[in-house]
This record gives structure tokens, C-alpha cells and sequence, in this order.
């Protein structure tokens, strides 16, 4: 399946309501490492069937970043219960990602 694509209007449903954990991909149309990482994510998001995979662009949603504090781009964060559970920042591996879920 392919990620989620989230918006401030679907949010609060897909991420902080979940009963599944949410791997969330913090990016933007003109960062290189994000572009990078995107496939990465899309992989993921087709293996994965106990964890949501879901992205949502900054430029979009400016107030969810905001709300969350993300400086950079690519950031990932996990999800649990509506609450993050653990933060990277910067160009992730899928390896590195996967531990994240762990």
C-alpha cells in the first residue's frame, strides 16, 4: 500500500488516533534528501502491514511542522498512541528506519 498522504484536515485521524504505530516522513518538493529518501518510504509503506507509513509536506501542512517543531528536512518520527515514540532527523537509511519501529 502506498503512504498516506496527511493534511492538516486528516491529521489528528490517520496519525494521533491510530491504533497502529505511524512512521511520519516530514518533507518538502525541493529538498534533495527528502527526494532521496522517498522511495525509501514508499518501500516501507508496501512491506510494512502492522505500521502506517505516511508523509506529509511541510509546505502544505506549515502548521503541523510547526506544531512539532521540525527544522529540518527529512525529518521521520514514530508515533505510538498519539504520542512520539522516537525522532530522526536527516537522511535516514532503510535499515535505520526499520530500527525505529523496533
Amino acid at each position: 500500500m502506498a503512504a498516506i498522504t496527511l493534511t492538516n484536515e486528516n491529521f489528528e485521524q490517520e496519525v494521533l488516533q491510530s491504533d497502529k504505530p505511524v512512521l511520519v516522513d516530514f518533507w518538502a518538493t525541493w529538498c534533495g534528501p527528502c527526494q532521496k529518501q522517498g522511495p525509501i518510504i514508499e518501500e516501507l509503506a508496501d512491506e510494512l502491514a502492522d505500521v502506517k507509513v505516511a508523509k506529509l509536506d511541510v509546505d502544505e501542512a506549515d502548521d503541523i511542522a510547526g506544531n512539532y517543531n521540525i527544522m529540518s528536512i527529512p525529518t521521520v518520527m514514530v508515533f505510538k498512541g498519539g504520542q512520539i515514540d522516537k525522532k530522526a532527523v536527516g537522511l535516514q537509511s532503510k535499515e535505520s528506519l526499520l530500527s525505529m519501529l523496533a
